[in-house]
């Protein structure tokens, strides 16, 4: 058998995040700018006979069949033609990226195991293909078989990689809650029916990520649903503001926030933001080749 291979995906943030009305299916069309960042889980694919196994040790992540590590070997495993259960292989999750923080930890950790199962199990199937599989785990996992800075629309499963965004200190803050993206988008929907405007106050925060054509938007329709639920959100954005952050958001659903800084002082302000109920993580801008090499794209 093959010897182990270890895939670390990275996290994302929303650079722009814009919804649409709710559609008859229940879902809502999106327009999203998405980005990869440095923060990385670990995981470890361990050719081993008998049932397709999954350990992780984070708290609250769920190791059985409703972890989407496990619906994606499920997923490429019956795309083989095959109909029993997913043999021969025991996958170990290190858990960095929060989860219910909106940084797509889980969607991230499914696109890695179809890359990494398919080379275990000697599968070949093309990328065409995995992506397809990856739009029936979740919106977001097909941008993490592309990476890098990316537009999404649709369900926010239509990727089309757009030009790298410069290199930028990124500060996450994860508060102690978290936030669901159903909970969010049922929220946006109570808003938007009481005739409360989806950008609250807040006017939206221009960004120059390198683009010749101008700085972009960080304007996010979840932000002011979730907020006014959860004071937390404007507190740690106000907070980064106050440092001196070039921009501050929620990410897509919440409820991490993140903000931007020169790499030359992001460190300090990260030290700056602490607090007992904040985790507060330093990182940086990730280009599609950089976070592509972590997966083996």
């Amino acid at each position: 058998m093959a010897r182990a291979l270890v895939l670390r995906p990275t996290a994302k943030v929303n650079l722009m995040l814009r919804v649409g009305a709710r559609q008859t299916d229940g879902y809502h069309d999106v327009r999203t700018l998405m980005q990869s960042i440095g923060l990385s889980d670990t995981l470890t694919f361990t050719p081993r006979r008998g049932p397709f196994a999954l350990q992780c040790r984070a708290p609250g992540v769920p190791v059985d069949e409703s972890n989407l590590v496990w619906k994606a070997a499920d997923a490429l495993w019956r795309a083989g033609g095959r109909t029993d259960k997913p043999q021969n292989v025991h996958v170990r999750l290190d858990k960095v990226i929060p989860s219910a923080a909106g940084l797509g930890g889980g969607s991230a950790d499914a696109a890695a195991a179809l890359i990494g199962l398919n080379s275990i199990w000697d599968l070949r199937r093309p990328r065409h293909e995995l992506m397809r599989i990856a739009a029936t785990l979740g919106a977001d996992v097909p941008f993490f078989l592309q990476c890098g800075t990316a537009l999404c629309v649709g369900r926010g499963d239509e990727v089309y990689p757009v030009d790298d965004a410069r290199r930028m200190g990124i500060v996450v803050i994860k508060p102690s809650f978290g936030v669901s993206t159903s909970e969010a988008y049922r929220w946006l929907d109570e808003d938007r029916t009481a005739g409360l405007p989806a950008s609250g106050e807040r006017q939206p925060r221009e960004l120059d990520i390198g683009w010749s054509t101008g700085p972009v938007s960080l304007a996010n329709d979840l932000e002011a649903p979730v907020a006014r639920r959860q004071a937390g959100i404007t507190e740690m954005i106000d907070a980064c503001v106050r440092e001196g952050a070039l921009a501050a958001a929620m990410s897509g659903s919440g409820s991490s926030v993140y903000a931007v800084f020169p790499e030359t002082v992001a460190n300090r302000a990260a030290k700056r933001l602490a607090r007992p109920d904040w985790l507060v993580l330093l990182t940086r801008t990730m280009t599609r080749q950089e976070a592509g090499r972590r997966i083996r794209l």
